[in-house]
């Protein structure tokens, strides 16, 4: 039983950069692999970024989100997070993490656990 906790979202101008934190609890979390959604208004959830479970950290990143985002884990602090720079106003959205108990980075919506979202907006 994993319970995800987002936070690091706000307002940042067009050009900036703002670090994601997702806090697990329980004491599986290095088992899990951690994946970053969003979801902005009248769109669908799309995929943002992965990390595996196990050390060395296997990732996997969206097209959009390649070359400006950085997917990390500290599984000491159980906590994944989510580094993004030069943010576009496109990437206003919802993020979300989640927990994949196969500790695979998978990048479909077949994730275990969910936390509550934090809102990200870019400003023009």
């Amino acid at each position: 039983q994993v319970q995800l906790v987002e936070s690091g979202g706000g307002l940042v101008q067009a050009g900036g950069s703002l670090r994601l934190s997702c806090a697990a609890s329980g004491r599986t979390f290095s088992r899990y692999a951690m994946g970053w959604f969003r979801q902005a208004p009248g769109k669908e959830r799309e995929f943002v970024a992965a990390i595996s479970s196990w050390s060395g950290g296997a990732t996997s990143y969206a097209d959009s989100a390649k070359g400006r985002f950085t997917i990390s884990r500290d599984n000491a602090k159980n906590t994944v997070y989510l580094q993004m720079n030069s943010l576009k106003p496109e990437d206003t959205a919802v993020y979300y993490c989640a927990a994949d108990a196969n500790g695979r980075p998978s990048r479909g919506p077949d994730y275990d656990y969910w936390g509550q979202g934090t809102q990200v907006t870019v400003s023009s």
